[in-house]
């Protein structure tokens, strides 16, 4: 699919959502890619390290995504996705 299509298909409203989720959840279909890399990563460093110093965990190298020291309120997470809405020049539909 094109950017193109993706656009002509997709609201504004909908991009918007993609967008808060991928920021909480990181890049999105990526997660095995991660594990793999850091698995691949930590045996390098762990075989390379020098004697004593511990073996790196998986955990040091996996990319965190979720950046936020805070959780986020469902609230603060509304504002955010209505925040990007609005940098789509997207409309907010109500129910009324």
């Amino acid at each position: 699919m094109t950017v193109r299509h993706l656009l002509a298909v997709t609201s504004s409203a909908e991009l918007a959502e993609w967008r808060a989720y991928e920021q909480l959840s990181g890049p999105l279909g990526g997660a095995r890619g991660d594990v793999n890399a850091a698995m691949i990563s930590a045996a390098i460093v762990a075989v390379n390290r020098d004697k004593g110093k511990r073996a790196p965990t998986l955990a040091d190298f996996m990319p965190r995504w979720d950046r936020t020291r805070v959780r986020k309120t469902p609230e603060e997470l509304f504002k955010a996705a209505l925040a990007a809405n609005t940098a789509l020049n997207g409309q907010v539909m109500t129910n009324n």
